[in-house]
């Protein structure tokens, strides 16, 4: 562990990732030394359909009131993320409301996966997740906010050709370092510095590859299969393909990925998430105690 400079980032920590509701959750994060929390938008209690004006002010002075921030909003729709053309008017229309959530909450930053990026750039499939990432790209840059793409279905390369086509726009990354060992085998010290321009939120998460798998059936593909969040969850807890592991267990070389962010001048949140295991507050607790090591 041999930093030129301390880290200065802030640490975040999945609310989700204790598995007991965002109001204990919460308070969770507190406890185990969190300066922020990210928070999965999609559903249940945190569905921007079901929060009024008054459950917005309310839970942002829970938060306030906590000394914590809003590091980034989860809007992952799960499915084929935005490969289907025909299912992407309302997947668009739901990001759009967790857009407008986050900004509300006081975070600019929602994640997601969007599927994965073909390498057929003349076919259906790339056009239409071209076409719903230009959309939600220039709506999050009228709002001063960041749409960003999780990295690991795809090698960080890939991925920036796709981002360098939407030119200039909100679309931005949220670098997850585990996704890409544990799935593509990529280098994710190199895929800092591939994806440098578009970096503005992080994952610190831990895990390795148990043997060659095809992405397809890690995130689904259309006309392949359908993914959901809790079947990779599942995926990572009981292999054989792949495991998340509590940080510095896994084959994230975490000295060289801190550095490497450094390096691009990255001062965003480096958020804590843990998917798997049955003691996820002890995990995280540790995990904060891991990045702190680096201060």
């Amino acid at each position: 562990m041999e930093m030129a400079n301390p880290l200065r980032n802030k640490i975040g920590v999945i609310v989700d990732s204790f598995g007991v509701g965002v109001r204990e959750g919460l308070l969770k994060a507190k406890d185990v030394g969190a300066e922020g929390v990210q928070i999965y938008a999609v559903s249940g209690e945190m569905d921007p359909a079901l929060l009024d004006a008054a459950a917005r002010r309310e839970l942002r002075d829970r938060i306030d009131g906590l000394g914590l921030e809003i590091s980034a909003l989860c809007g992952d729709l799960g499915g084929h993320g935005f490969q289907d053309a025909a299912a992407n008017p309302a997947k668009i229309e739901k990001s759009k409301r967790i857009l407008d959530l986050a900004v509300e909450l006081g975070t600019t930053i929602v994640t997601t996966h969007i599927g994965i990026v073909p390498d057929d750039r003349n076919g259906a499939v790339y056009a239409a997740m071209q076409s719903a990432c230009d959309d939600l790209g220039r709506y999050a840059k009228s709002m001063n906010a960041y749409f960003a793409i999780e990295t690991g279905p795809e090698p960080a390369a890939h991925l920036k050709r796709f981002l360098d086509t939407l030119g200039t726009n909100g679309v931005s990354v949220n670098f997850d370092p585990a996704n890409m060992v544990m799935v593509t085998g990529d280098d994710p010290v190199q895929g800092v510095i591939t994806l440098k321009d578009y970096i503005v939120h992080t994952h610190v998460k831990d895990g390795k590859r148990l043997r060659v798998v095809d992405p397809r059936q890690v995130y689904g593909f259309l006309g392949y299969e359908q993914m959901s969040h809790e079947r990779i969850a599942e995926m990572a807890s009981e292999g054989p393909d792949f495991a998340e592991l509590p940080l510095g267990e896994g084959a994230v070389d975490f000295d060289a990925y801190f550095k490497a962010l450094q390096s691009i001048g990255y001062e965003g949140y480096l958020t804590i998430e843990r998917e798997v295991g049955d003691r996820p507050e002890q995990d995280i607790r540790k995990a904060v105690e891991f990045i702190k090591r680096y201060r």
